[in-house]
């Protein structure tokens, strides 16, 4: 039997010091401490990843102060369209969904599009069809509304321009995180990882990024590694990060700090791409790479502390 690890996001981009009050900082980092208490509380009793990694990222959708779940970003038309996506690194059995509305928690029912139906990915309307037969849990849209992101969307639409929620425009705006994730290493030393966004203030058209897409922004593969990503989905989605972070390590012999510093640190940069990810191996080594300012970001072992962190620093 292995020990188990876990590790989570909240999001990754100009996140300075200057920007959090300590009382806001203490927040996000309660937040964190609050999901992996959640997911290590599967694993220590010997649950599965998979069910950790779900269990921590109900936690960072029901915290409104991230950009996931409830506390979701408003689109251009005043909605909210949420993605997510859960993998098994035993079998690569995998569930996403896209541009769903008033479901609680997007990760729960990516869970469910795996294990309950014969598909991976389900958008739209045909997931929300399928979220009531499976029997989603569901709110209203005053359970969504949390009062900085509608301001985020009012600010946007004065310039028609759409925002990444974790980047700021200024440096001492104090509203703009991110997408969340987890993954996590059981005793029987199966991965999985999970990720679950709100997406982009103001966006429009349906845009979906690379958070509910396999091989982008989440994957994992008892083989390899388990990974989430968070950044500018578009470059994620055209680097195929996590996937490529894998690959390198099957293919090239790379070790995950190796693929991790190449992708995030290298390849990403190269195409202006921002953001970072959290990565964790077959052998229980964590990564938490990123090329912004900033990413909310914890990690724990068994029989460690927690370890939280949100500056470059």
């Amino acid at each position: 039997m292995k020990d188990y690890c876990i590790a989570i996001h909240g999001g990754a981009g100009t996140i300075l010091k200057s920007s959090l009050t300590p009382e806001l900082e203490n927040s996000y980092r309660n937040a964190l401490k609050k999901a992996i208490d959640a997911g290590e509380s599967i694993l220590k009793d010997g649950g599965t990843s998979l069910d950790a990694v779900e269990k921590a990222i109900i936690s960072l959708e029901d915290e409104p102060l991230l950009n996931a779940g409830r506390g979701a970003v408003f689109t251009n038309e005043g909605k909210h369209e949420m993605d997510a996506c859960i993998m098994n690194g035993l079998d690569l059995s995998a569930g996403a969904v896209a541009g769903v509305s008033n479901v609680r928690n997007p990760i729960s029912l990516s869970k469910a599009v795996m294990q309950q139906s014969e598909h991976v990915l389900l958008a739209g309307q045909g997931a929300m069809r399928f979220a009531e037969k499976v029997n989603a849990k569901f709110e209203k849209d005053e359970y969504f509304f949390v009062q900085m992101r509608y301001d985020q969307l009012l600010k946007a639409k004065e310039t028609d321009s759409i925002l990444l929620d974790h980047t700021q425009g200024e440096k001492n705006n104090k509203t703009k995180f991110g997408t969340v994730g987890a993954v996590a290493l059981d005793r029987n030393g199966n991965l999985a990882a999970g990720t679950s966004t709100g997406g982009m203030t103001n966006k429009k058209y349906g845009r979906v990024g690379d958070s509910p897409v396999i091989g982008a922004g989440t994957y994992a593969n008892n083989a390899t590694c388990a990974i989430s990503c968070t950044g500018h989905g578009e470059f994620f989605l055209r680097s195929v990060v996590a996937y490529d972070i894998s690959c390198l390590m099957e293919y090239k012999g790379f070790t995950l700090k190796q693929a991790c510093d190449k992708v995030v640190m290298d390849k990403l940069v190269k195409i202006g791409g921002e953001g970072g990810l959290i990565a964790l191996d077959k052998n229980g080594n964590i990564e938490l790479p990123f090329n912004s300012e900033g990413m909310y970001r914890a990690k724990k072992y068994a029989n460690s502390e927690i370890f939280t962190a949100i500056y470059s620093d």
